[in-house]
């Protein structure tokens, strides 16, 4: 059985709930991801901040990335996996909560995310677009 540990990409360097998102912007053009774990002083998980949550609820809100902080967008549930979850898990996670990036854990500390396309190298070639389908799409509003 594939795991999220066999897909993972390791080394996933958080940015500190303190740091500002100007630090986060910095990190990601150096790292060049979209997309960065956000880490407590406990090294524990508390989110994940994106190029586009910087933009849009920061910047195009008329807010100061020097001195708004990476824990102030951490916001809500982080969805995550354990290393030892099969692929299948992993998709079923990623769709239901269409998120395209996901922490993997172990003993609650990040050893490393799994993106869409690490799913997409794993997945049978028929089932590619039915994931990112599932991933991208708009959720349907329940009806009242």
């Amino acid at each position: 059985m594939t795991t999220a540990r066999d897909i993972m990409h390791t080394g996933a360097t958080c940015i500190g709930e303190h740091d500002t998102l100007t630090t986060a912007a910095q990190r990601m053009r150096e790292l060049d991801v979209g997309a960065l774990p956000i880490c407590g002083d406990d090294d524990r998980l508390h989110g994940i901040i994106t190029d586009r949550d910087i933009v849009l609820k920061c910047v195009a809100a008329g807010l100061d990335p020097t001195t708004m902080t990476a824990g102030d967008l951490a916001q809500g549930s982080t969805y995550h996996v354990d290393s030892s979850a099969s692929v299948e898990q992993v998709v079923t996670v990623m769709e239901e909560h269409q998120v395209r990036r996901l922490p993997v854990l172990d003993d609650h500390r990040l050893v490393g995310m799994i993106s869409e396309a690490d799913i997409a190298r794993h997945l049978p070639e028929h089932a590619v677009g039915a994931f990112v389908e599932a991933i991208c799409a708009p959720k349907a509003l329940p009806s009242q």
